[in-house]
């Protein structure tokens, strides 16, 4: 694991009072920890965003291709992907 590294950051009086309300609350027990699963929570989007944005492209080259579903086999498809899911995940 790599080495902590401390910085000093600066932040708005409304980030400063939500940050010092995760800590009050028990959730986290420092301001730090905050921040982190802020940032942990930003990589996470930012890496399904691109993973997103790729198949968005995959998609918009099939349709130039011509390889387009049509409506009815797309709700099939979906629907046999629902049935998969374990009960409590629908």
């Amino acid at each position: 694991m790599a080495r902590p590294v401390s910085w000093k950051v600066s932040l708005p009086a409304n980030l400063e009072d939500f940050v010092a309300s995760r800590v009050a609350s028990g959730r986290f027990s420092s301001r730090g920890e905050v921040i982190q699963e802020g940032l942990r929570l930003l990589e996470e989007q930012e890496i399904s965003d691109g993973v997103l944005r790729s198949a968005i492209a995959v998609g918009l080259e099939q349709a130039q291709r011509g390889e387009l579903l049509d409506g009815e086999e797309v709700f099939e498809a979906l629907e046999r992907g629902l049935a998969r899911q374990p009960a409590g995940r629908r």
